[in-house]
C-alpha cells in the first residue's frame, strides 16, 4: 500500500484543469459578494458603525462566499451568484436608512479653512483597488489549504502543463497585482520631476527582495527537512513562489531603463513575453522545460527559472494598469470634473481589459488565431494574456460598483472628507487583509503546513474538511484584523 505521502502526490498531480468560463463564474462571486456588501452599506449603513454581527456579515461575504464557491458550490457557482444578487435587488429597493447628504457643521472662519485646507495627496488610495486586493489575498489564502481536500474540485487545482484552473489564475493575479502597488514609485518620480538613478533604483528592490528570498530559502529547507508532499514539475527541485516573488524588483529595476525608449510598462511586457514565445517555438527550450532530465542546478529548477520571464511581463502589465488606476487624475485637464474622471477611468479599463482579452483570444483561437494553448508551468504568452484580462476585468467590476454606489470618495474636495468616503467604501476585512498582504499569506502557508502536518487531509469528510476550512479561514482573518486594529504594518 502506498505511503500517505505518495498517496498526496499523486493526488495533487492529476490534474485536468477547467474552462475559462467555468473559473469565470467562480471568480464572479467577488464581485457579486461586493455588491451586496456595498447595497447594505450604502443603503442601510450596516457597517457604520462597525459591531461584531457586522464583522460577522463581512467574513461572511468576503471569506465564506469564495470558501463556498470552491467547495459546496463549485459544481453551480451561478445558483451561488444569483443567491448574492437576489438580497441585493430586494435590499436596493427597501427604504433607505442613510437619509439625504448630511449637512456639515458650521464652524468658525479659522477652524473651517483648517478643515478644508488640507490638500489631498497626488495618489489616492481607492476602495475598489483595496477590496481587488484584498479580495485576490483571501482567494489565495483559501486555495492554498482548500486544495489538499478532496471536497476542493481537481479542476480548480494548478494543472500539470497545459490548460486553465482556478489556482492558475490565482498565483498570476498575485504578480499581476503586486505590479500594480509597484507602479506608485514610478507615479511618485513623475509628480516629483526627480528621477532616480539604477543603483539606486537596485538597492531599494533588494531591500524588498532579501525578505522574500530568506522566506524562499526557509521554505525550500522546510519542506524537504520535514518531507512535505510537494509536485516538482511545479516549480522545480529547489524552486518556489517566494524565489520568483523575490526576483521581480530588482529585474524590473533594471528593466525600467528602458522606459526611455519605450515607455509603455503594456508594450515591454507584450515585448518581454513575445520574445519568450518566439524561443519557446522556435528552440529547444520547451522541450528542455517540459521534458529534460534533472541532472544539474539548472535543469532541476527549470520550470522556475523560465517561468520567472512570464510572471515578470504579468508583473509589467500590472504596473501598467496601475499607472492610470492609482492617480487620482487620469487626465491633466483642469476642466475635467470628478464625475469626467471617473468616467475616463472606466471607458480606459474596459478598453485595456478589451485589448489584452483580444490579444488573448487571437492567441488561443484555432480558427483564426495562433492555436497557442495555456501553460501555467511555462507561464507562456497565452498565460500572461489570460492573466491580464481576467485581473483587469476583476478591477474594472469593482471599480463600476465604486462608481455607482460610493460616488462621495471621488466627488471629495479634501484630504479629510477622501479619508473619511474610503472608510465608508471599504470591507474592513477586505482593508486588513491589503494592509499586511506578504503577511498574512506567510501566516496563511504556515498554518497550512500544520494542518497537513497534522490531519490526514485526504482522509477528512466534507463536514470534517468544511470544519477545519473555516477555522483555519477565520484564524487568518482574526490575525489580519487585529493586526489592523492595532495599527500593526508588516514590511516584507
Amino acid at each position: 500500500m502506498a505511503s500517505y505521502k505518495q498517496r498526496k502526490e499523486d493526488f495533487v498531480s492529476n490534474l485536468t484543469g477547467g474552462s475559462v468560463s467555468e473559473i469565470s463564474f467562480v471568480t464572479a462571486v467577488a464581485p457579486a459578494a461586493m455588491l451586496l456588501w456595498s447595497v447594505l452599506q450604502a443603503r442601510q449603513s450596516f457597517f457604520k458603525p462597525y459591531s461584531a454581527l457586522g464583522l460577522v456579515v463581512d467574513f461572511s461575504l468576503t471569506v465564506g462566499t469564495f470558501l463556498l464557491a470552491t467547495t459546496l458550490y463549485s459544481g453551480s457557482p451561478m445558483l451561488l451568484n444569483l443567491l448574492l444578487l437576489a438580497p441585493a435587488l430586494l435590499i436596493w429597493f427597501l427604504p433607505s436608512t442613510t437619509g439625504g447628504p448630511k449637512r456639515k457643521p458650521k464652524l468658525p472662519p479659522n477652524a473651517q479653512s483648517k478643515t478644508t485646507s488640507e490638500p489631498r495627496p497626488v495618489l489616492s488610495i481607492k476602495p475598489f483597488l483595496t477590496t481587488y486586493r484584498g479580495y485576490m489575498m483571501i482567494t489565495t489564502c483559501v486555495a492554498i489549504l482548500a486544495v489538499d481536500f478532496r471536497l476542493f474540485p481537481r479542476r480548480f487545482a494548478k494543472v500539470e502543463t497545459w490548460g486553465t484552473s482556478l489556482m492558475d489564475m490565482g498565483v498570476g493575479s498575485f504578480v499581476f497585482s503586486a505590479g500594480i502597488v509597484a507602479a506608485r514609485p514610478v507615479l511618485k518620480e513623475r509628480a516629483t520631476g526627480r528621477r532616480t538613478s539604477l543603483a539606486v533604483r537596485l538597492l531599494q528592490s533588494f531591500r524588498h527582495s532579501i525578505p522574500l528570498l530568506v522566506l524562499g530559502f526557509i521554505r525550500l529547507l522546510s519542506v524537504k527537512g520535514l518531507e512535505y508532499a510537494e509536485h516538482v514539475s511545479e516549480y522545480g527541485v529547489h524552486w518556489n513562489f517566494f524565489f520568483t516573488l523575490g526576483l521581480l524588483p530588482p529585474f524590473v529595476a533594471i528593466f525600467q531603463t528602458l522606459f526611455d525608449v519605450i515607455p509603455s510598462h503594456a508594450a515591454l511586457a507584450l515585448l518581454v513575453v513575445g520574445t519568450y514565445q518566439v524561443v519557446l517555438e522556435s528552440t529547444d527550450l520547451k522541450a528542455f522545460i517540459l521534458t529534460a532530465p534533472r541532472v544539474d542546478l539548472l535543469s532541476m529548477n527549470r520550470e522556475g527559472i523560465f517561468s520567472f520571464i512570464g510572471y515578470l511581463a504579468i508583473f509589467l502589465a500590472g504596473q501598467d494598469l496601475g499607472k492610470f488606476v492609482i492617480p487620482r487624475s487620469i487626465t491633466s485637464s483642469s476642466n475635467s470634473t470628478a464625475g469626467m474622471q471617473r468616467n475616463t477611468l472606466l471607458m480606459t479599463m474596459a478598453v485595456w481589459a478589451g485589448i489584452w482579452t483580444v490579444l488573448y483570444t487571437v492567441t488561443t483561437s484555432y480558427d483564426f488565431g495562433f492555436g497557442l494553448t495555456v501553460s501555467r508551468r511555462l507561464a507562456n504568452l497565452p498565460y500572461v494574456l489570460w492573466v491580464a484580462a481576467f485581473n483587469s476585468w476583476q478591477i474594472l467590476a469593482f471599480c463600476v460598483i465604486d462608481t455607482i454606489f460610493f460616488p462621495a470618495f471621488y466627488n471629495a474636495g479634501d484630504a479629510r472628507s477622501e479619508k473619511e468616503a474610503y472608510e465608508v467604501a471599504t470591507s474592513y476585512v477586505l482593508k486588513a487583509y491589503n494592509r499586511n498582504g506578504l503577511a498574512v499569506f506567510l501566516i496563511a502557508n504556515l498554518l497550512t503546513g500544520l494542518v497537513n502536518m497534522t490531519i490526514p487531509t485526504l482522509d477528512a469528510t466534507p463536514v470534517q474538511a468544511m470544519g477545519i476550512l473555516m477555522a483555519y479561514t477565520a484564524t487568518v482573518t482574526g490575525v489580519a484584523v487585529l493586526l489592523d486594529i492595532y495599527d500593526i504594518s508588516i514590511k516584507l
